[in-house]
C-alpha cells in the first residue's frame, strides 16, 4: 500500500532528511587517505544521535552499522569496518538514513578520495546527474516509469549501465515503504504519481556491467566485473509541478567547494 503524506507529514520528513544531509557533510569533513571507514560511521553515529536522531539503518534487518560505506567496485550496503581504509584515488558511496518524530529521513553520496582518475569522475558526474533528471519527472500525473527511463537513457547514451537489482522506494514512517522505484523503465508505464507521495530515487551506475555479487557478508553487494559504481540519492515528495526534494546535498558541497562533484 502507498500511503500519501499530509503537507505536515512531509514537514516531518523534511526534517529528518536535512538531518540526514548534515551527517553526511560530517563525514564529507574527514573523507580522506587513510581514514577507516567505522571511523566514518562513528562520526556520523554520533552526530544523529547529538541532534536527537536514531540511525535509521542500525539494527534494520539486523544491519550492524549506522551508515552504509560501499568503496570503487561496493554498489551499496557495505558495512563499515576498521580494517577498510580509504585510499588515494578511491571513491565511496556513503547511504545514511535518520529515524526522528515518526519518519525517516534517506539520503547518499559518492565521494572522491583524493586524486581520482578522470574517466571515474565523469561516471560520478553523470551518476549524479541522473539523479536530477529523474527528480524532473518526479510529478503528479506522471508515472514510476518515466523516472525510471530517465535515469536509465542518460546514462546508457554515456556509456554506462544501470544497476536493475538495487533500486529506489517509498519512504516515510518506514525507512522501505511502497513503490519500488526502479532506475529504468518505460515511459508512461508503471504506477501512477500523485500529491503526496513520498519516494527515494536512487541512481546506481556502473562503469561496466550492470550485473552484481553478494559478499560473504550477505550485505555488501559488488559489480561482477570489479569496475567501479556510483550511487547518489535524494528523498522527494511528489507535487503538482516540480518536485519537492526533502533531503540535501547543499551541506556536503559547502564542505567540499570546488572539489565537489
Amino acid at each position: 500500500m502507498i500511503f500519501l503524506k499530509s503537507d505536515e507529514e512531509i514537514e516531518l520528513l523534511r526534517i529528518s532528511n536535512q538531518i540526514v544531509a548534515k551527517t553526511l557533510a560530517e563525514v564529507a569533513k574527514i573523507i580522506a587517505p587513510g581514514v577507516s571507514t567505522e571511523q566514518l560511521n562513528k562520526i556520523a553515529d554520533e552526530f544523529i544521535r547529538d541532534n536527537k536522531g536514531v540511525p535509521g539503518f542500525l539494527g534494520y534487518s539486523g544491519y550492524p552499522k549506522s551508515i552504509c560505506t560501499s568503496v570503487n567496485d561496493q554498489v551499496v550496503h557495505g558495512i563499515p569496518s576498521d580494517k577498510v581504509f580509504l585510499e588515494d584515488g578511491d571513491i565511496i558511496s556513503v547511504d545514511c538514513g535518520v529515524y526522528i518524530n515518526g519518519f525517516h529521513g534517506d539520503s547518499a553520496y559518492t565521494f572522491c578520495v583524493g586524486n581520482v582518475k578522470p574517466e571515474i569522475v565523469d561516471l560520478l558526474r553523470t551518476t549524479k546527474e541522473s539523479l536530477y533528471k529523474g527528480i524532473e519527472q518526479a510529478q503528479e500525473g506522471k508515472r514510476l516509469g518515466d523516472i525510471g527511463n530517465a535515469v536509465q537513457s542518460y546514462c546508457e547514451d554515456r556509456g554506462y549501465s544501470v544497476v536493475r537489482e538495487m533500486i529506489g522506494h517509498g519512504v516515510g514512517r518506514n525507512l522501505h515503504e511502497a513503490p519500488e522505484v526502479p532506475n529504468y523503465g518505460r515511459k508512461g508505464n508503471g504506477t501512477m504519481l500523485k500529491s503526496g507521495m513520498t519516494i527515494a530515487i536512487e541512481p546506481m551506475i556502473n562503469l561496466g556491467s550492470r550485473n552484481l555479487v553478494f559478499e560473504k557478508d550477505g550485505w555488501t553487494t559488488r559489480t561482477i566485473d570489479r569496475k567501479p559504481s556510483a550511487h547518489f540519492e535524494h528523498s522527494i515528495a511528489i507535487r503538482r509541478g516540480k518536485a519537492d526534494i526533502l533531503s540535501s546535498f547543499d551541506y556536503i558541497e559547502q564542505v567540499l567547494g570546488n572539489k565537489a562533484i
